[in-house]
């Protein structure tokens, strides 16, 4: 199935709804913002990953919007397509907000899609390299030359790709493989590829296993290398409701405040176990975090942040995943997190990124 197919797939039960909900003058009954963010499997249907998940279950975020005639459609988007999906919704106009990754949102303003960066993460995700059980490689040049599988495009190729500059090396060093990461991991556990890139608990799920082991991460990185997530709006979205972009940016911050107090650590890892991820594995990359448990969940973007967009745009542009340099030096904009912490009460729960 292509990508489009794909798409289309999932935004058919969305486009019957909005039939559903015309008048007879052909005008939508009801205003909708179209939110897109990425689905896990669970009991043979997908559901919504995290902090999404608590959104739509806290019902604050509905509630607000029906006071202005609005209310909030989720695109779901399995991770396996991820960003080129979100982009595709982004350029049609048929999403107007989604929480997703960096290197993808570049690619979409290559692209001709004007977006903001309006909920940042603090944390990022965390990026590793894992080999083969048996594997004889201790550092990243005696991977030299040999086949490392690496799905192109996606928000941990840049973060990857920093290290190996770090290194004195590039990818062509390597003979990378373009697959995702299940196809991956069956690869380097059947012996076709001698290393992956893979994020957060997976490569832990296959050491549990005794079918991998982890050869470098994030951990001890800056902050900046680490795959950076957020919640980003198109421009023009935004010029035109920043009412309802203000209300879901408030959802979002309310689900950080929530998600940022120790009290609810448990359920929060516990959303990594979505799909069948073991627990135990989920806490292991939790661990590799040198921000303090509150700090993770701030929404105020500090410096590590733009110098990662910094970064993930000069790779792009470099590699020929977009044909020039995109500008991102206005891509966040704190204006609507600044104003949801007034409104909410929140100032001084989170500290000022340095």
């Amino acid at each position: 199935m292509t990508k489009g197919r794909t798409f289309l797939a999932l935004l058919l039960p969305a486009l019957a709804l909005l039939g559903a909900c015309s008048s007879e003058s052909g005008e939508p009954a009801e205003k909708v913002v179209d939110i897109a963010g990425i689905v896990s499997p669970k009991n043979g249907a997908n559901e919504f990953i995290g902090g999404l998940a608590r959104i739509q279950k806290d019902g604050w975020l509905d509630a607000e919007l029906a006071k202005k005639g609005w209310k909030a459609r989720w695109v779901p988007v399995p991770p396996s397509v991820g960003g080129p999906v979100v982009n595709e919704g982004f350029a049609a106009k048929t999403i107007d907000m989604a929480a997703y990754g960096d290197l993808p949102s570049v690619i979409a303003m290559a692209g001709g899609v004007n977006l903001k960066l309006v909920v940042p993460s603090r944390a990022g995700s965390n990026i590793y390299l894992a080999v083969g059980r048996e594997s004889p490689a201790r550092t990243l040049r005696d991977l030299k030359g040999k086949r490392i599988a690496l799905h192109r495009g996606r928000p941990w190729e840049a973060g990857f790709a920093r290290y190996v500059q770090s290194q004195g090396m590039t990818l062509d060093d390597f003979k990378i493989i373009n697959v995702n990461a299940v196809a991956g991991q069956a690869a380097l556990t059947g012996g076709k590829v001698d290393a992956i890139v893979l994020i957060q608990a997976e490569p832990y799920v296959l050491e549990e296993k005794g079918l991998a082991r982890v050869l470098w991460s994030t951990k001890d990185a800056p902050e900046s290398w680490k795959m950076v997530a957020g919640t980003f709006a198109r421009k023009d979205f935004i010029d035109a409701h920043p009412d309802i972009v203000q209300i879901v940016v408030d959802a979002f911050v309310r689900q950080a405040r929530w998600s940022s107090e120790e009290k609810h650590r448990d359920t929060v890892l516990s959303w990594g176990t979505l799909g069948g991820t073991p627990l135990k594995a989920v806490i292991r990359d939790a661990e590799n975090n040198q921000l303090p448990w509150r700090q993770r969940y701030s929404p105020l973007p500090g410096r590590e942040i733009q110098d990662h967009f910094d970064f993930v745009a000069d790779y792009a542009a470099q590699t020929g995943l977009t044909r020039s340099k995109v500008d991102v030096s206005h891509l966040i904009d704190r204006s609507y997190v600044d104003k949801a912490i007034r409104d909410l009460k929140l100032e001084g729960w989170w500290t000022e990124p340095r």
